[in-house]
């Protein structure tokens, strides 16, 4: 087991969300889940937590209830080896009532925020052009950066 996983705390919709999410990425499962017992919280034997993997990470989802909310000081990072994987991840990632942010971030409908971007984002962005080019984007197009990084050689 990793010694560190991301811990997500849902309203009361876990369960959907940790099917709507292994439906998009690879290699990914449902690995346990936690159900309440006659000490609750919650009516007894609903799903409190499920752990679950996506490609490889593991994460535990909790049914917390309203009290706390995803918010922009924490998003997942997704390196995409071409503008395929890139349109794909974000198209699926706002079904359902996500929306875009910019510069290749989006928040998907559970209210988490994802980084959709290149996997050499960080060598393309050191050339001041791309950077410029990026900061107009809201998904990002690779072909795009690569030709303002290419500008700069």
């Amino acid at each position: 087991m990793p010694k560190i996983m991301p811990f997500l705390w849902f309203d009361r919709n876990a369960e959907e969300a940790v099917e709507f999410y292994l439906n998009i990425f690879p290699n990914s499962r449902k690995v346990d889940e936690l159900r309440t017992t006659e000490a609750g919280p919650g009516p007894r034997d609903s799903v409190l937590t499920i752990e679950f993997e996506l490609d490889g990470q593991r994460f535990i989802a909790l049914n917390g209830g309203p009290d706390h909310a995803f918010n922009e000081a924490v998003s997942f990072y997704i390196p995409c080896k071409d503008q395929a994987e890139i349109d794909s991840y974000w198209s699926k990632l706002l079904e359902g009532g996500g929306s875009p942010i910019a510069c290749g971030w989006l928040k998907d409908r559970f209210g988490l925020r994802w980084q959709v971007v290149p996997e050499n984002v960080g060598k393309l962005l050191r050339h001041p052009e791309a950077m410029r080019v990026m900061m107009t984007m809201t998904k990002m197009d690779l072909a795009a950066l690569e030709a303002a990084a290419g500008k700069q050689d």
